[in-house]
């Protein structure tokens, strides 16, 4: 069953202007990254979605796309598995939530565990 669509956002932002001077890149949001002790990221844990295999997901980080996948293939090197950083979240393969929180707190950022 596919997913619906429900907005602007889930069609990837605008999909038609009809002003001659419009710019869709200029609303592209470009967002520093904070510093670790400013950020408050949310470990999950998760197997919705995915055949019963189960991730760990990081929440909440702000910053750029490419210090995202900076941090995300940190993550992974240090578990040693696969995974993914995209749409401002971490994928991790595996319930390794404990370690990933041992090595973000070493790191400065504020995590918290939410869920079972």
């Amino acid at each position: 069953m596919a997913k619906k669509k429900l907005g602007l956002d889930d069609l990837g932002g605008f999909v038609f202007s009809t002003n001659d001077d419009f710019d869709g890149n200029e609303h592209q949001e470009t967002d520093e990254t904070l510093a670790p002790e400013d950020q408050y990221l949310e470990a999950h844990f998760s197997s919705k979605g995915r055949g019963g295999k189960t991730v760990t997901i990081i929440k909440g980080f702000q910053g750029t796309n490419d210090d995202l996948v900076i941090l995300g293939k940190k993550l992974k090197k240090k578990c040693g598995v696969g995974g993914s950083a995209k749409d401002g979240e971490i994928i991790i393969q595996g319930d390794d939530r404990e370690k990933i929180m041992e090595l973000l707190k070493k790191d400065g950022y504020n995590v918290k565990r939410v869920g079972g």
